[in-house]
């Protein structure tokens, strides 16, 4: 018997502090935890990352952030073909094999252009400014923290949308009950259809004092397919 209320006093002292704990509250403990020095407003490093994807080959990024000036780069390597996009500012420069001017042709080839450097750019600074970047304006942080069980283990999970102008998309953020890590975060675009993915994060790096994911695996919500996996080496240039 006394075993038993004791787990019912455990199952409802979780139940009471997650009804207490607010999507703001565990978005600062989750900030508190990964970015401790508040070093990502400052961020200016570079990462190294190795982009596994079933049946194709590996795609090796050289990766510098320098948000206080406003500078993002990256140079990706697919078996014999190099690309690089270098964003200062709002100029945008892409070299391809070294040639720093390549013609419309070469561009269209190898699926090259302004806009996707700009999503490079947007996907690489989002994601691994992660959880620091849900304080951007335009981020809708959810009030209700909810308690969920994920691939066997329970989490505080908190919900993010946005404003129209800023993204469509529905995102759900998985952190460690007790130390406020981040562990998995999903996607919808559209909830009822279950579609989007999810990513499971393994591991850490630390740059700049940042305690960045070190493995991503990214899997469809559907399904469980595994899109690819994204492998952070270094943060060496």
């Amino acid at each position: 018997m006394k075993n038993l209320l004791l787990v019912t006093a455990l199952l409802f002292s979780s139940y009471t502090y997650s009804q207490n704990l607010t999507g703001k509250q565990l978005l600062e403990k989750a900030v508190q935890y990964h970015d401790p020095n508040d070093n990502w407003k400052t961020f200016n490093g570079h990462l190294s990352i190795t982009m596994e994807i079933p049946n194709k080959p590996n795609r090796d990024s050289a990766i510098f952030i320098d948000l206080p000036n406003q500078f993002f780069s990256v140079k990706s390597t697919i078996e014999d073909n190099t690309s690089e996009y270098i964003i200062n500012k709002d100029s945008i420069t892409i070299v391809f094999n070294g040639n720093k001017n390549p013609s419309e042709d070469i561009l269209k080839q190898n699926n090259l252009s302004k806009a996707r450097a700009s999503l490079y750019k947007n996907y690489y600074t989002y994601l691994y400014g992660l959880p620091m970047k849900l304080n951007n304006p335009g981020t809708i942080i959810h009030d209700t923290v909810e308690e969920k069980t994920f691939k066997g283990k329970t989490y505080w999970v908190l919900k993010a949308t946005y404003e129209k102008e800023v993204g469509k998309d529905t995102w759900y953020f998985y952190f460690d009950k007790h130390a406020y890590n981040m562990e998995v975060y999903q996607f919808y675009h559209d909830e009822s259809k279950n579609d989007g993915e999810y990513i499971l994060l393994r591991g850490e790096e630390t740059i700049n004092d940042i305690k960045m994911p070190k493995i991503r695996v990214w899997y469809t919500n559907k399904d469980d397919k595994h899109l690819g996996t994204d492998i952070l080496k270094s943060s060496k240039p």
